[in-house]
């Protein structure tokens, strides 16, 4: 399904972009209520005599997205979209749903949402996401579905249990759409996933053969219907990368009018030079660029926000178009084997990991971490406190009760040093950790920017597997309205729903939703303003959010009364330009 819009009926759309564009105005204000009213009486008119909605939603107060205060309109849906808005109660339909007075709002978008795979291995795993309200999500960070080849196929086999394999994004969206899917999904081409099939995981540059592989298979992913391409620079072997190289592979995703993503080289001391480096990107490339989870990590750095900020703004005042997203929570997330500096893994992750049974080379790594700043240290943007840095989820093997507890914690319960506990860890396996690493001014003053978008930065997840994942897993969306609308007054009701909506929309070209609108997909979120919120903790991450009480995909009903329901409406969203 592209994300292109396509056309609808031309005079109403005249009338409602004419009232907008009159209303502005001091002296068209009178003039331009006039036409939005004509408008919603000629819709209704218009659909009198046409066959009946499949669902027909009254008694909403309407956020269309745009930022827009709230007006009341029924809104009418037909083959999964958006037919009418209006006085619409005498248009016979299917269904007809009395919202009671609660806000009708366009599908949330989360624009990090980690992986698609887990909707078609548990469906469940779609519940942490449309209960929240969230109907699409963005994946592919560093990593990405596709492209494949039969080593990394075999390393997603030893993670994952599953009867099918796929080497490119055109046999990977065909296995979604064949076992459905219950939300919206748009993917990038991760740098780091075409680092790994033409490189391998080794600190190496690519000879011009191998540069000249990789644009190729970037090229691929973005005819096949990636919306761009990512990198997360921070992960071996990700970080090996080069500027040059990513925009080499940021120009080929140009051609395709994609977008160049990225989680930075530096979110701490150096997250200025690390915005200067996107914003490097983006100019060379000629392309769009977002800003993953904009932060400024450690207290050292809280500071350096708002030179962010004025970094981007001023970028953006000059042409360049970058955007970024924020999720709503001080500790981050990441594997812990990130609090190593990376230039350990430059032979490779296996071999790093069995050097760890040497005491010396833990004594070795040990004196980096504690003293060495020129890399993203992510043991002293938590005050080099154990304490601070929690685990969530944990390798095979390891007992299960240590996930939810800190270091320092795991530590005493072994009667052990922390630095061995960690390193225990790290030579485990994957061990997904939450440092505490920002502030809440810091996401107070991120929220006010008006191109600061919504993303959770987690992956679907049901609550059995992820029992001590960061609660922005079950939390994102319900939290920005319940405390930085309701209770802290950051942000009004329409700006937070224009950051979850028409915004990620834009950002991720997606004409066709993000707003309630005709003609667009009935991507829907109904909510209580004076009740939603997040119960998700971290010492109770798994638990749903209430007050978000029907969520809408493509048409049909996906959440009722705050439940799920068996719709499997959701679409994979190809990019074409």
């Amino acid at each position: 399904m592209s994300g292109k819009s396509r056309p609808v009926d031309a005079f109403s759309d005249l009338i409602h972009l004419g009232g907008a564009a009159v209303a502005t105005t001091h002296k068209g204000k009178i003039f331009g209520a006039f036409l939005l009213t004509l408008s919603f009486f000629v819709v209704a008119r218009s659909d009198s005599g046409d066959r009946p909605f499949d669902v027909l939603i009254i008694n909403g107060r309407i956020l269309d997205g745009t930022g827009n205060p709230w007006f009341r309109a029924d809104l009418g849906i037909r083959d999964g979209r958006v037919a009418a808005i209006g006085s619409l109660r005498q248009v016979p339909s299917a269904r007809t749903i009395d919202v009671h007075n609660l806000f009708v709002t366009p599908g949330f978008i989360d624009m990090m949402a980690g992986d698609s795979l887990p909707l078609v291995l548990d469906r469940t795993s779609a519940a942490s996401k449309l209960l929240q309200g969230v109907t699409t999500i963005l994946v592919g960070e560093g990593d990405s579905p596709a492209p494949q080849n039969p080593e990394t196929i075999r390393s997603l086999k030893r993670r994952f249990e599953f009867p099918f394999f796929w080497t490119n994004y055109s046999e990977y969206f065909d296995i979604l759409s064949q076992r459905k899917i219950a939300l919206n999904v748009i993917h990038n081409v991760g740098a780091a996933q075409i680092r790994q099939v033409v490189l391998g995981d080794r600190d190496v540059d690519p000879t011009p053969a191998q540069l000249a592989r990789m644009e190729e298979l970037v090229a691929e992913a973005m005819q096949q219907g990636a919306v761009g391409v990512s990198t997360a620079l921070i992960y071996p072997p990700g970080s090996y990368a080069k500027t040059a190289e990513i925009i080499a592979l940021a120009k080929v995703a140009a051609r395709y009018d994609g977008i160049y993503f990225s989680h930075m080289r530096n979110e701490s001391g150096g997250v200025l030079e690390a915005i200067d480096e996107v914003i490097e990107i983006a100019r060379k490339a000629h392309i769009p660029a977002h800003i993953y989870h904009l932060k400024a990590a450690g207290q050292d750095n809280w500071s350096l926000v708002e030179k962010a900020l004025d970094r981007i703004e001023e970028a953006r005042s000059k042409g360049i178009e970058i955007t970024a997203d924020a999720y709503p929570y001080i500790y981050n997330g990441l594997d812990l084997s990130a609090l190593i500096a990376p230039w350990n893994f430059a032979g490779g992750r296996e071999p790093l990991v069995k050097s760890l049974g040497d005491s010396a080379v833990r004594s070795r790594l040990r004196r980096e971490i504690e003293t060495r700043a020129d890399w993203e240290n992510w043991y002293i943007h938590v005050g080099r406190d154990w304490d601070n840095v929690l685990v969530a989820d944990i390798p095979q093997g390891v007992d299960p009760h240590y996930a939810g507890m800190s270091i320092a914690q795991i530590a005493k319960s072994r009667s052990v040093d922390p630095w061995t506990v960690f390193f225990d860890l790290v030579a485990a396996g994957n061990t997904t950790v939450n440092p505490k690493s920002m502030d809440e001014e810091q996401k107070r003053e991120i929220y006010k920017a008006d191109f600061v978008s919504i993303s959770s930065d987690a992956p679907p997840s049901d609550p059995v597997a992820a029992s001590h994942a960061h609660p922005r897993t079950f939390g994102t969306f319900p939290r920005i309205l319940a405390k930085y609308v309701r209770e802290e007054h950051v942000m009004s009701v329409p700006n937070a729903i224009r950051a979850m909506t028409s915004l990620p929309a834009t950002q991720l070209k997606l004409n066709d939703r993000g707003r309630i609108a005709l003609g667009m997909f009935a991507d829907i979120t109904i909510f209580d303003a004076q009740t939603v919120r997040d119960t998700a903790t971290f010492v109770k991450p798994a638990s749903y959010p209430v007050g978000i009480l029907y969520v809408l995909v493509n048409g049909q009903v996906a959440v009722e009364g705050g439940k799920m329901t068996d719709a499997l409406a959701g679409s994979v969203i190809q990019h074409h330009p």
